[in-house]
């Protein structure tokens, strides 16, 4: 995940401004968003300052909105990014929470400390903190930012710096006084880590999966468009996929009898051929056009095929949040959301790209992975980054010399990505991808999944933990979101043996207890209400408890089942409030 700060307008203009529905956490938009949200926004600051040793802000710190939330019964929250003196300050977020009178009731902040930096004169130039960056990161480095650093307990000043190297990039913070580098991440979250590609390859193993053999149509089939009078118009066409059979897709009728896959229902939601670049410019991309309204062959020998299975992955992943939550695209902002196919040169991943705001998906390297990895829940678990992205910002703690992330955040972000990715597969209903509980069973594994929520220490490339204990600071982070994603399988289904769908389940508890499931549904919209509202980028698993247990305190009740088997779900992955680290990472 990108470590830069965004600062946007403080009170007007506020991208994913959303207010909340009856009684499921679902958000809705309202006609006088802007004015209420300036009202709210201006009660937000106000109470953070008047309650500044709570909050942590202080002298010289300006609070910059980036969403706003009003809650049915009343409550709102309001996201804050920081600068100090000018500053972006990175870990300085912050949601403060009011009452329906817009009183003061809470916060939950990243820095557990105010921005208060030891020196606010630089030793290195910006020429020299750049130069740093580009050797710690090997590529190309932009010009140097001074900023605050708050992510490890004291404020300190500190250049960012973006690097860039054949496609990837990474944000790399080098302290401003030492020379240290002290941080250096990658922007792009790939689905597939650097540990996970090397394990693969030490085995001899190959992920080949069976492409054209699903076959029938769901949905929309047709190339025509009735009543046409004039264009752009909305069409209805079929997209042969590799993975997913045939399946009707909202297309653009540009002119008579000539189409372009980019669906007009749903902001202009569209994907584009990288024909081979590395380029992260949407605009760079070539528009998949033809005469005919189908898009592939079920092959790979049609450079459409991969594109329609992204564009019908994609468009599943919006609907599942525009329906299950009213949530108005990735950022919530009523956006395209936008991807490329055949992204590089021999590429074996897909991940979502925060500079080119998109997805974007490799074709395989041709040996440990031969086909495209544009499966249904990739592109769920990737296009939910971009959610992250959007409102928590959960970032790595540190990143090792091989580009493997660790950290509890990190593990959390992940995990949530597996568990709203999952969720686009029950949305869909697919018959030729049926819905589970696992990430990744697509890919022709040998160990028939990547991940999965009921029992994550089944998955043994990865070596995921079922369990929090404190070496789970020092899991890499696909390996660490065990945690998370199998408590959030206990609050859905509860521990045991279960068979869903074609799917034999048997969720373990730490504890030996017996977890009984409150459903996918509400299990889903605590965890939803949890990251929008209560989580930020530095929340960890024990955070992650509170914020659940916010969440449903929220939807059904202190009292309720649902709030209880949150904290059993959290007791029985061993996140408790009892051994919260007194250390916090």
């Amino acid at each position: 995940m990108a470590v830069a700060v965004a600062v946007a307008t403080a009170a007007t203009g506020l991208a994913g401004t959303a207010f909340a529905g009856p009684s499921t956490g679902v958000e809705r938009s309202a006609a006088s968003a802007t004015s209420n949200a300036t009202v709210v926004v201006e009660a937000a600051r106000t109470a953070a300052f008047s309650h500044a040793s709570a909050t942590g802000v202080s002298h010289g710190d300006e609070l910059h909105a980036q969403d706003v939330l009003l809650d049915p019964e009343g409550a709102r929250h309001v996201r804050f990014v920081r600068t100090h003196n000018g500053l972006p300050v990175l870990g300085g977020d912050l949601v403060v929470h009011l009452n329906r009178r817009l009183a003061y009731a809470g916060v939950t902040r990243a820095a557990d400390h105010a921005v208060k930096p030891a020196t606010t004169s630089a030793k290195l130039t910006a020429g020299q903190a750049a130069a740093k960056a580009a050797q710690a990161a090997k590529g190309d480095a932009s010009s140097a930012q001074l900023v605050l650093d708050a992510r490890d307990g004291a404020a300190a000043l500190a250049y960012q710096v973006t690097v860039t190297d054949k496609g990837s990039a990474s944000t790399v913070v080098v302290d401003a006084v030492t020379g240290k580098v002290r941080s250096n991440t990658p922007v792009a979250d790939e689905f597939l880590s650097p540990k996970l590609i090397d394990t693969l390859r030490k085995r001899g193993e190959t992920v080949d999966p069976a492409t054209g053999t699903a076959s029938g149509s769901a949905g929309l089939v047709g190339s025509g468009v009735s009543g046409a009078t004039s264009y752009p118009a909305t069409a209805h066409g079929t997209g042969k996929t590799l993975f997913v059979g045939n399946v009707g897709l909202t297309t653009t009728a540009t002119s008579r009898g000539h189409y372009q896959l980019k669906d007009p229902s749903r902001y202009g939601t569209e994907i584009r051929d990288a024909k081979g670049k590395y380029t992260e410019s949407f605009g760079a991309g070539t528009k998949f056009t033809n005469t005919t309204n189908v898009w592939g062959n079920g092959k790979t020998t049609s450079r459409a095929s991969a594109a329609a299975d992204a564009q019908y992955g994609v468009t599943k992943t919006l609907d599942f949040y525009k329906k299950t939550f009213n949530r108005k695209g990735i950022a919530n902002n009523s956006k395209a959301a936008r991807g490329m196919v055949h992204w590089g040169n021999k590429v074996g991943n897909a991940f979502w790209d925060p500079t080119c705001n998109c997805m974007l998906y490799g074709d395989g390297d041709g040996s440990v992975f031969k086909k495209p990895l544009v499966v249904l829940d990739v592109t769920g678990h990737e296009l939910t980054h971009g959610v992250v992205e959007a409102t928590a910002k959960l970032e790595p703690t540190f990143v090792d010399s091989d580009g493997n992330q660790y950290g509890e955040p990190g593990s959390l972000n992940e995990s949530l990505a597996d568990i709203f990715g999952s969720n686009v597969e029950f949305y869909a209903k697919n018959t030729k991808d049926t819905p589970d509980y696992l990430i990744g069973e697509k890919l022709g594994l040998a160990q028939k999944f990547l991940r999965r929520l009921d029992h994550p220490s089944l998955d043994k490339l990865e070596g995921t933990i079922d369990y929090w204990s404190p070496d789970t600071y020092y899991t890499e982070v696909h390996a660490g979101s065990g945690v998370s994603s199998h408590a959030y399988y206990l609050l859905a289904e509860g521990s045991g043996k279960k068979t869903i769908g074609t799917v034999n389940y048997n969720s373990p508890t730490y504890n030996g207890s017996t977890v009984k499931g409150i459903g996918r549904t509400k299990a889903t919209a605590i965890f939803y209400r949890a990251l929008t509202r209560y989580m930020v980028s530095t929340t960890d698993f024990h955070d992650a408890r509170v914020a659940t247990l916010k969440a449903a305190k929220d939807l059904y009740g202190a009292t309720s089942t649902e709030y209880k088997t949150v904290d059993k779900a959290w007791a029985a992955v061993n996140v408790t409030a009892a051994n919260t680290p007194a250390a916090r990472h």
